[in-house]
């Protein structure tokens, strides 16, 4: 049909798929802005304005009229833990976005009354205390008040997990069961577990006590996995980096996406990382992958993309900002060395989970050591995650060996733990992505999602941007800080150069992946704080509208329903998605203030308080 006088033309070569009336962020220095963009065969074919793509339309093209709105490319979150996330993404309740720990607290009560006996109700990440109005972690007490049967887990970022009664029983906790290495189960004057975990500073019992609740088998493994891709897509994310990770196992819990792969139903681009599980084993696992698979194996869906984000585990630190800085092995260097090595004679690239200066210091000796051999980084592509402490020599010592960066906003969910612990000045600097950037490292961004940081980029954009975290809080001065392009690129572009794809992904030009997203707000007007509210309402991945909403709802593919029936996400869905700043604001506090009242009569009943009810607070107004 005619669209703004666009008539359909008899051509043997249309365009699948015409976005116009669009303000067009390409992120192509050569043609930065666009009206219209064609795509055919998942490929952009025209980048111009009407009058450019006019030829192109024919009979069957479909045609969106993006309504003078913001598009901009595909968003590429370089560290995402997608594939494990999207294993369990139908069971968790997500609290990410929720402003008050009274409203997250009927949320899982709700949850409650529809779980079925022998299941859990777990949240697993995505939110902070920061971001409630309360400033706390339910208590145990309150677990134990909103489900007395059915087992609920709840993990605070890497730090700590709060289980109710049913939970500690379903996991085996008892009086007799030791603390594991690293962790810390509290205990009551008379022995027996609380209910409260912490990472001390290992997040491995954390880890371990999760694995211990149910989990999907077979087909609903793909519907959960497509259904958390529709949740990105729904964010704007065409594409990601999986980093592995603890219990996520290769190639058992890989075989989920490579399936939907094959089935030409996956709905975001993934370049997925291989982690060594087991400690003592890494260097089999890793001699055995090499003999399994070629580095960037797979197709622009899906390939591989290297090891990581750890290579040993004697190597690993721990990001847990309210305990101190975990001291390694004296010697964890000989099995490091053997890993990179291998790595660099079989052609294979990696990433490097390093929060502390203090092992990426210790890890780039390694480094220099080989390529004092002539062995690193011969070609292979290599990164430190995370560095939140890293310092400018060591940024000087990443660059003279050709590595890259990438940074995830984990402190907008734990910022205030690192102030606490190191002050405003490490606090300003945490980490230093103007002297990242000033040295001419590649930098890219992303999440660390799904089990601390929530998975929406623009949280992490607004972040980035802003230097504030969930709670308000300022951490990073405006010395510190990227302009709103800048940050795109670092979840556009940037990412791609992390997979070598930086010649087909994360730019709208003909040639390129048809990755793409019409924003429901302009990004580089809104208001500061209005970033992380923004969602898409048209994410095309590969030519494919991948997700619609408002005036588009309906383009998209259909995704089966979400099972089982009695899911979180079939009742919430995923990201809460949240109000304008001054409606929010009043919400939270008016929430915030019927929770201390509920607390005073608690305290009242239990002859903790006076009961002062009729007297006025301030004697002042006595009249």
């Amino acid at each position: 049909m005619p669209v703004g006088g666009l008539v359909p033309q008899a051509i043997d070569d249309a365009a699948e798929l015409v976005v116009r009336n669009a303000k067009i962020h390409t992120g192509d220095p050569n043609r930065p802005q666009a009206e219209a963009i064609a795509v055919r065969s998942g490929v952009i074919t025209v980048v111009g304005d009407d009058k450019d793509v006019a030829p192109h339309i024919g009979a069957a093209t479909k045609v969106v009229d993006a309504l003078g709105r913001r598009m901009i490319p595909g968003l590429n979150d370089a560290h995402l833990h997608v594939i494990r996330g999207g294993l369990n993404y139908v069971l968790e309740l997500r609290w990410d976005g929720v402003p008050t720990l009274r409203q997250a607290l009927a949320m899982l009560r709700e949850q409650v009354a529809r779980t079925p006996k022998g299941q859990w109700v777990r949240v697993v990440g995505g939110w902070s205390t920061e971001q409630f109005a309360e400033r706390r972690l339910p208590t145990v007490a309150e677990l134990n008040a909103a489900s007395p049967d059915t087992p609920v887990f709840v993990l605070h970022l890497y730090q700590s997990a709060v289980l109710n009664r049913a939970a500690l029983k379903a996991a085996g906790f008892d009086k007799d069961t030791p603390d594991p290495s690293g962790g810390q189960i509290v205990r009551g004057r008379d022995g027996e577990p609380t209910g409260m975990l912490l990472a001390a500073p290992s997040a491995l019992v954390l880890y371990a006590t999760l694995a211990k609740a149910p989990v999907l088998e077979g087909e609903d493994r793909k519907i959960s996995t497509r259904h958390f891709l529709r949740e990105l897509n729904r964010l704007g994310l065409t594409s990601a980096i999986d980093a592995a990770g603890g219990f996520q196992n290769f190639p058992d819990n890989y075989s989920t996406v490579i399936e939907l792969a094959k089935a030409g139903q996956l709905s975001l681009r993934i370049a997925y990382h291989l982690f060594p599980q087991t400690a003592g084993q890494e260097i089999a696992d890793l001699t055995r992958w090499i003999e399994m698979a070629r580095f960037e194996d797979g197709d622009e869906w899906l390939r591989l993309n290297g090891a990581g984000e750890n290579l040993t585990w004697a190597a690993a630190d721990f990001e847990n900002f309210n305990q101190p800085r975990p001291e390694h092995a004296p010697d964890y260097e000989v099995e490091f060395e053997k890993a990179v090595r291998l790595l660099m004679e079989n052609g294979w690239g990696f990433r490097l989970h390093a929060t502390y200066d203090e092992t990426i210091r210790r890890d780039l000796a390694v480094f220099e050591k080989l390529a004092a051999e002539g062995l690193f980084p011969a070609g292979n592509r290599w990164l430190f995650d995370h560095a939140e402490t890293v310092s400018a020599a060591s940024l000087d010592r990443v660059a003279a060996l050709g590595g890259a960066m990438s940074v995830q906003n984990r402190l907008s969910f734990q910022g205030e733990a690192f102030l606490r612990r190191y002050g405003p000045g490490r606090a300003a600097d945490a980490p230093p992505i103007r002297a990242m950037l000033e040295r001419g490292l590649t930098v890219a961004a992303g999440t660390d999602a799904t089990r601390v940081s929530s998975y929406n980029p623009w949280v992490a954009l607004h972040w980035l941007v802003s230097g504030r975290g969930v709670g308000d809080v300022v951490l990073r001065p405006r010395t510190n800080r990227v302009d709103r392009q800048t940050a795109l690129r670092m979840f556009t572009c940037v990412g791609a150069e992390l997979t070598g794809e930086e010649k087909v992904k994360g730019v709208l030009r003909p040639g390129c992946y048809a990755d793409l997203a019409v924003l429901s707000e302009d990004y580089f007007t809104v208001p500061e704080p209005a970033i992380a509210h923004i969602e898409s309402l048209l994410t095309v991945t590969g030519g494919r509208i991948v997700y619609a909403a408002g005036e588009y709802e309906g383009l998209d593919e259909e995704l089966p329903p979400v099972t089982p029936a009695w899911s979180p996400v079939a009742h919430f869905g995923g990201y809460q998605a949240s109000r304008p700043t001054g409606v929010h604001q009043a919400e939270s506090l008016g929430e915030a203030v019927a929770e201390s009242e509920q607390h005073r009569a608690w305290r009242i009943a239990r002859g903790l308080n006076p009961d002062t009810a009729g007297t006025p607070f301030d004697p002042c107004f006595d009249l």
